[in-house]
């Protein structure tokens, strides 16, 4: 006994100090360790694409509600010949005029048919993002971010949310429209579905995806970019997410206001624009694609005509993108921090 008390130390009572301090900061790191703050930028395994989809489909549906007003106004806004009632001079004239002469909500027709959509939409919009975000950074740029990879998982979030919105962004913006013909979303789905076929429901993808795939390059790069200036440590904070949002937003808004134009020309197809514009009757009075819309826009507007409506979509993109991500980085944090809070009860348990 005498040999083995010589050889540990412990018949030491300066070193029997040591080690019972060495225990003590050992003890304190780990509890410190378990009560610390989750890091929800690096999710559960297994857990985070779940906790992604459900977080951007919660921020998907309030930014698209919160914000219907503004993009009603837009869409009238960008009209090429609007009837003389709908002549607006500015977003806060459009709705004040809307709601005195057609009802107070008039401005929120077509929402159902936005909050049906965007949930799906932006559930994939912000899983995959997330997912190919990390995957390409650990690729092109191992333990760092890569403004390349927060392009290019853009571009593909992009092409899965565009596809699952693009049918309800028709109906949305047909409903709309000054004096709309249509009873509700299903009547407005069964006229288009027999008049002009299911096609009509993607007729603008292709525009959709030429428009957003840039706006999505400079929203996710200028954000990413903007986070690393405000947030470098990546925490959860409100403020810079909210003021990253909406500057991102804004300048991707600014800089594809005239593809969103083409957009809305080819999902409202208006017909007494087409009519006035001198085409032929039957199908060929449809606008049928990117550059048919392009020159419809130059005869009738000239170069102004491609940014109308860009105080609208402005106004809208700012609070709109804010409010995503806001919301988005809270759900994710707070169910993050629940899975991380399950995981240390089950770890306890575990012990015990």
């Amino acid at each position: 006994g005498s040999d083995q008390s010589t050889v540990t130390g412990s018949d030491d009572p300066g070193r029997r100090f040591c080690s019972c301090n060495v225990d003590v900061v050992c003890e304190a790191q780990e509890a410190q360790a378990e009560d610390s703050e989750p890091d929800y930028e690096g999710l559960p395994q297994g857990a985070s694409t779940s906790t992604h989809m459900l977080a951007g489909a919660v921020a998907g549906i309030m930014e698209h509600c919160l914000m219907f007003p503004i993009d009603c106004v837009k869409t009238r806004m960008q009209s090429l010949q609007p009837d003389p009632a709908a002549r607006y001079k500015n977003v806060m004239d459009a709705l004040r005029r809307i709601v005195a002469t057609e009802g107070v909500w008039r401005p929120l027709r077509g929402l159902n048919a936005t909050a049906i959509g965007a949930g799906p939409a932006h559930a994939l919009y912000f899983a995959s993002y997330e997912k190919l975000k990390k995957t390409l950074s650990d690729t092109i740029h191992p333990g760092a971010n890569s403004h390349l990879a927060n392009g290019a998982a853009g571009c593909v979030a992009t092409l899965l949310h565009d596809a699952a919105m693009n049918p309800a962004e028709v109906v949305k913006q047909r409903m709309q429209m000054f004096k709309s013909p249509y009873r509700g979303v299903l009547d407005c789905v069964g006229a288009v579905w027999q008049r002009e076929g299911p096609a009509a429901f993607y007729r603008s993808y292709t525009t959709q995806l030429t428009m957003n795939v840039p706006f999505q390059v400079l929203h996710f790069m200028t954000y990413e970019y903007l986070q690393e200036l405000l947030n470098p440590h990546r925490l959860y904070n409100p403020s810079s997410h909210m003021v990253s949002g909406a500057l991102a937003g804004a300048i991707a808004a600014a800089a594809t206001t005239p593809l969103d134009v083409c957009k809305t020309l080819l999902n409202t197809q208006e017909s007494h624009t087409l009519s006035s514009a001198g085409q032929s009757q039957g199908a060929h009075r449809q606008i049928s694609g990117l550059v048919h819309a392009f020159r419809t826009v130059y005869r009738l507007g000239g170069l102004q005509g491609f940014f109308k409506g860009v105080q609208a979509r402005v106004i809208y993109q700012m609070p709109s993108t804010a409010i995503s991500w806001s919301v988005y980085e809270f759900f994710k944090y707070g169910l993050t921090k629940h899975q991380h809070n399950n995981m240390r009860i089950q770890h306890i348990k575990g012990e015990v």
